[in-house]
């Protein structure tokens, strides 16, 4: 209880994101390795409009508490529901660019607002 009270937000947010992987069955994002196939969960941070090589791409950051996750979506330029601060269940195979993981155009389930 103590630990609890002296913990900051962002340490308790991401204990509860922490519990919500593995509720889930999901692999956290820290032990994905490159060329992996995966399926995360997690909370997007950021959701970004950002052009790759002339084409749109929505770019969101999925936290789970462990690491973050690119999450990119090629000739996007919006998806109803892709929003900085909703939970989401990714799947596809990680890849890395410039140091980060980065899961293009992936299988994802947006969770419930309910159990948010």
């Amino acid at each position: 209880m103590l630990d609890r009270l002296s913990s900051s937000q962002e340490d308790l947010e991401s204990e509860e994101l922490r519990e919500d992987t593995a509720t889930a069955g999901c692999t956290r994002i820290g032990d994905c390795q490159d060329r992996q196939i995966v399926t995360v969960t997690g909370t997007l941070r950021t959701v970004t409009l950002r052009p790759r090589a002339g084409v749109p791409a929505l770019e969101a950051e999925l936290f789970d508490g462990s690491a973050a996750l690119d999450v990119v979506w090629l000739g996007r330029r919006s998806i109803v529901g892709i929003e900085p601060g909703r939970k989401l269940i990714a799947s596809g195979r990680i890849s890395m660019s410039r140091g980060r993981r980065v899961l293009f155009n992936p299988k994802y389930e947006l969770r419930p607002l309910g159990r948010e």
